[in-house]
């Protein structure tokens, strides 16, 4: 997607989406991070959001879910908190329109990139606390979010309590995403064993802002098995689900962490 600053058109084109890609036997339909709105200023932000009850992008994500009969994975939505905050929120929702899962972005994309942009997510934003699992008919899908991606520990955390699959809906800028996007996707894959499953805001937005795109499906052996380009655009894949286990019997590294300790920095002697 590349998701504008009004909600209304927002929802529309990723319903347009949604649909196009049930249209091609998608069963779960993962849009990206900020689906419903893409804004950087404050007083914008703040007039555009809602909590999460009576929300209209909330009602109508499981309207949409309820009709297609589809797993839906809303990438994430901000939701106002409080007068102060928002959270960063993804929603599973599950072919009779219920909500299976919320998950709340962990980690804050407080940065300065070296061509100028800087970006300060702690500002509106509150942190989740919390790694979650939900159950899909194919097998366990491990919620995160963007920037998420950088902490290979949650990953780890989220594979070793039973993910098959790496949910990681982003918003990646294009400076981050030329040099880092692919390898980190792959990586997450590989080193955990899971498929995941990466949809990307792409393209220069109203805000101002402008990301990589890019969006993948990635197996647990590490293959690109589809790759969207820098268009707002579509990809589908049929997965097999035994190629997990698979990974995991040839290297199974996920029964093989040790715990450790760092040892004191070694100095060298001084006479």
């Amino acid at each position: 997607m590349c998701t504008g600053r009004e909600v209304e058109r927002n929802l529309r084109e990723a319903g347009e989406l949604i649909r196009d890609a049930v249209g091609r036997g998608a069963e779960y339909v993962q849009t990206p991070e900020v689906t419903t709105l893409m804004e950087t200023e404050r007083a914008r932000l703040f007039a555009s959001v809602h909590p999460e009850q009576g929300n209209r992008a909330v009602g109508f994500f499981a309207e949409l879910a309820l009709e297609l009969k589809v797993w839906l994975h809303i990438g994430s939505m901000p939701i106002l908190l409080a007068a102060s905050k928002i959270a960063n929120r993804s929603f599973l929702f599950a072919p009779n329109g219920g909500i299976v899962a919320r998950f709340d972005k962990i980690h804050m994309f407080d940065v300065a990139l070296p061509n100028g942009e800087t970006y300060r997510e702690s500002k509106h934003y509150a942190a989740g606390e919390e790694g979650v699992l939900a159950q899909l008919p194919w097998g366990t899908l491990g919620l995160t979010i963007c920037y998420d991606l950088r902490f290979p520990q949650l990953y780890r955390a989220l594979a070793q309590a039973g993910a098959d699959f790496l949910a990681i809906p982003s918003a990646f800028t294009r400076p981050t995403g030329e040099a880092h996007w692919n390898v980190l996707i792959r990586a997450r894959a590989i080193e955990n064993g899971c498929f995941v499953l990466a949809a990307a805001q792409t393209g220069r937005h109203e805000s101002g802002r402008q990301t990589y795109g890019h969006s993948l499906i990635v197996s647990p052996w590490g293959e690109i098995v589809a790759e969207g380009g820098v268009h707002t655009s579509v990809i589908v894949a049929n997965l097999n689900c035994a190629e997990v286990k698979e990974a995991r019997r040839r290297i199974p590294s996920l029964q093989h962490d040790r715990p450790f300790r760092v040892a004191p920095l070694a100095m060298a002697e001084t006479k």
